[in-house]
């Protein structure tokens, strides 16, 4: 069996990234996989700052880098024109936020080969900066902050989602590609119908790399703001995909502000209002005691001002989002476009993969 390493390209979506991008691309080039096997294509969404300056200075550099236009400046159709420019058999998404670590994409190969997986990737390790920020990275790392896997998770195991990703491009000939009208959680969208169509998602701890997290309250308030407005739209597109922790942070915010409302309006709500602000208040600055007060009083008071702003921004977010798509519950939905297959079609593309000794994931295989 021939188990030379794939191509694999890395697509980076990215705009006004230009405090971090240079990092970002340093730590891809600096990849332990052959150099003869990795590309990068930057997608640059109408960048203002430097970053498209930074990005055309590496592809001078270096033949592997490839930079191109995304005219609607958002996630989502950033990876699709990416992975339409793409050569590589396997796709491989970083943003423009994060570093990887020297091994990540090598064990990111390995964990599709040993595990058949449709899409692989590792938690997301959040780095603040500043009072604030630093609190923001504790209050992504706990299971009380946010509740998905792939923020706390230490072992290896089957998941709704990973933080990037990686994946066969074969699988975006079979399924579609990402889905260009979520600003938002279009990750989520792929990897429901990565599992609807019987494909695994795994999560390897040992696929590191590090996030730099907003480090203000009104940055932190307005990317959880949209992640729980959007959310509605996926709600509407896939419902199963929703699990019960998504439905908390709007329900108490809707019964705290509820309640308050009808307090002041004089229905005597006022107690049952401060009891459900209390509690919650006091469960905040327990937890965040535990994670921060041997940090001093400040790292406490911070972490638990981030826990409020992830919960109530979210919550906010996605009961603004009901009313914002109301008119969109019955519309019928339209799938994703498919990636065009290459010359031979999946068939070939699934025979070629398999030759690298990459098992091939179920989903795939069903659709030859």
């Amino acid at each position: 069996m021939n188990t030379a390493w794939p191509l694999v390209s890395v697509v980076i979506p990215m705009r006004n990234e230009a405090s971090y991008i240079a990092a970002c691309i340093e730590a891809v080039l600096a990849q332990e996989y052959p150099r003869e096997a990795l590309e990068v294509v930057l997608v640059d969404g109408d960048s203002d700052d430097g970053t498209a300056a930074i990005a055309r200075a590496y592809a001078q550099r270096d033949g592997r880098v490839r930079v191109v236009h995304n005219p609607r400046r958002i996630v989502p159709t950033a990876m699709n024109i990416g992975i339409r420019a793409a050569a590589g058999d396997i796709i491989a998404r970083v943003d423009g936020h994060t570093r990887i670590a020297p091994d990540y994409i090598r064990i990111g190969v390995e964990t599709l080969r040993r595990t058949g997986a449709a899409n692989v990737g590792g938690p997301m390790r959040p780095v603040g900066g500043g009072l604030f920020g630093d609190a923001v990275a504790t209050a992504m790392s706990s299971r009380f902050g946010i509740g998905a896997y792939f923020h706390f998770g230490t072992t290896e195991r089957d998941v709704d989602t990973v933080y990037l990703g990686m994946w066969p491009r074969a699988l975006f000939e079979r399924l579609g590609l990402f889905d260009e009208e979520l600003v938002r959680n279009q990750d989520d969208e792929l990897n429901y119908r990565i599992r609807k169509a019987g494909g695994r998602v795994v999560l390897n701890p040992a696929m590191r790399s590090w996030y730099q997290n907003r480090c203000s309250v009104h940055l932190c308030a307005r990317q959880f703001y949209q992640y729980g407005e959007w959310k509605v739209r996926v709600l509407q597109k896939h419902p199963r995909q929703m699990s019960w922790r998504h439905f908390v942070p709007p329900v108490f915010v809707a019964a705290v502000g509820g309640l308050t409302v009808a307090a002041l309006a004089g229905a005597g709500t006022a107690a049952p209002a401060g009891a459900l602000a209390g509690t919650y208040g006091a469960g905040v600055l327990s937890i965040a005691a535990v994670h921060a007060l041997h940090r001093g009083v400040y790292s406490w008071l911070a972490t638990a001002l981030a826990f409020v702003t992830i919960h109530v921004a979210w919550g906010v977010g996605f009961l603004v989002g009901l009313g914002k798509f109301a008119d969109r519950w019955l519309r019928p939905e339209a799938s994703p476009p498919l990636l065009a297959p290459r010359e031979g079609g999946t068939a070939r593309r699934l025979s070629e993969y398999e030759s690298m000794g990459l098992t091939a994931p179920e989903v795939l295989r069903r659709s030859v």
